[in-house]
């Protein structure tokens, strides 16, 4: 068929997208483009009465897009009648617009695919009631059919190029947001209520009464590492020097975030007031810290809140070393064998405020060599043996020493050196 004759219907099997505008009978455009006008009312009118969405007055940008849209859209496809090779780029950026204005009006796109689709009923039913009159071939009929239908492909294919560059500029936009917010929910207090309210405003972030935080740390063996997908309420910082996620609904998400977490390392802090984020934060971290240092076991997700007097111990290293040194003073003298054995019959008795017999059970040793060696613990402690504050302290250096050294005594390297006085000079007493 030639660009004015009409098609038989034996060829419309071997028609393709390729070349199917150029098979169009362009003798025919000058008729459609005089009712260009009549069909886009119609179009217009019909979308509002079908989709509730659109069915508010065509004012400002909204309405402006809308009609200009529906009018290009019938002024295109004509002209691709006459000039199938027609630049069509310039012509794309309306129909990406319309779906990037689908984005900002918090809709899907299957709002403005169904009008794509009214609309080229309407055209059809509009081209049907011409090709009667005029008597267009049925084969030509056929095949302006198959045009509209691929032309409104083509159409929605644009507005989904637009709505996917919008969306993917919210989910940026929104992202930043929420990372001011979690930067303001965690930084040093001070924030006015109202500000922190706004900023959660805008990153869609219903203001919860209660979190928890949980720091985060690459393994070693871990460097570049998938962002994981995580519930929308969850606030992420992956990608800073101290990663962590703050949960608003610690039941719901912690059930599935521990499958998420590959190949980080977790401590979750204990559930606190909004306001006090980043006191949740400052635990989590610390409980970090104890893991690296192998005071608390490294397991792919540990519970800030089994290990509170451990942190509460720990919370001061430089102090509590002061204790320790200051506290078990008396035991300098002796070797760090002997020390380690006295620390041990110490820490039995003072738990225990036992007998010889059940000390020694518990240490599984003798009950003379226990006698033995509290009568040394006399000569060295003297009458601190006897005061409730001593023991008391006593109490806390043993535990801390326990924690700092394992099961060895000797003291772990958790910041700065601590002062010496842990194991001492070798002495000449025996135990």
């Amino acid at each position: 068929m030639n660009r004015t004759g009409e098609l038989r219907a034996s060829e419309l099997p071997l028609i393709g997208n390729a070349d199917l505008w150029e098979q169009l009978p362009a003798d025919l455009a000058p008729k459609f483009r005089a009712r260009a006008g009549d069909v886009a009312v119609d179009m217009v009118r019909e979308i509002q009465n079908q989709i509730a969405e659109y069915s508010q007055k065509l004012e400002g940008m909204f309405g402006q897009v809308v009609v200009e849209g529906v009018e290009q859209a019938i002024h295109q496809f004509i002209d691709r009648m006459v000039d199938p090779t027609a630049q069509r780029e310039d012509r794309a950026k309306l129909f990406r617009l319309l779906g990037k204005l689908e984005v900002s009006a918090g809709r899907s796109l299957d709002l403005l695919q169904t009008a794509y689709r009214i609309g080229a009923r309407v055209a059809w039913r509009r081209i049907s009631e011409f090709g009667q009159t005029e008597r267009v071939p049925l084969a030509t009929m056929c095949l302006i059919a198959e045009a509209i239908f691929a032309y409104i492909d083509e159409l929605s294919l644009r507005s989904m190029e637009g709505y996917a560059e919008a969306q993917a500029r919210h989910a940026g936009a929104l992202q930043r947001r929420r990372k001011r917010l979690l930067e303001l929910l965690l930084g040093e207090p001070g924030y006015h209520p109202n500000a922190l309210a706004e900023v959660a405003e805008a990153a869609h972030w219903p203001l919860p009464e209660k979190v928890l935080v949980v720091a985060l740390e690459r393994r070693t063996d871990q460097h570049q590492l998938p962002i994981p997908s995580l519930h929308e309420d969850i606030l992420m910082d992956l990608e800073g020097s101290e990663p962590c996620l703050l949960l608003t609904d610690p039941e719901r998400q912690l059930v599935a975030l521990e499958q998420k977490l590959g190949g980080w390392r977790a401590a979750v802090g204990p559930v606190v007031p909004l306001t006090s984020a980043r006191q949740s934060l400052r635990w989590a971290r610390r409980t970090i810290t104890l893991i690296q240092s192998g005071v608390i076991a490294d397991k792919p997700m540990v519970d800030t809140t089994e290990h509170l007097s451990t942190l509460l111990l720990l919370g001061d290293e430089e102090l509590v070393r002061e204790l320790v040194k200051r506290t078990l003073a008396p035991l300098e003298g002796l070797t760090p064998k002997q020390q380690q054995r006295m620390r041990e019959t110490m820490t039995a008795w003072v738990e225990t405020r036992g007998s010889a017999p059940e000390v020694a059970s518990s240490l599984a040793v003798h009950p003379q060599t226990v006698r033995y060696r509290l009568r040394q613990l006399e000569e060295l402690f003297g009458t601190k043996l006897h005061d409730p504050d001593a023991l008391f302290d006593m109490g806390i250096a043993l535990r801390a020493l326990r924690l700092l050294g394992g099961s060895t005594g000797q003291p772990r390297r958790l910041g700065p050196a601590g002062p010496p006085g842990f194991t001492g000079p070798p002495g000449a007493r025996s135990a």
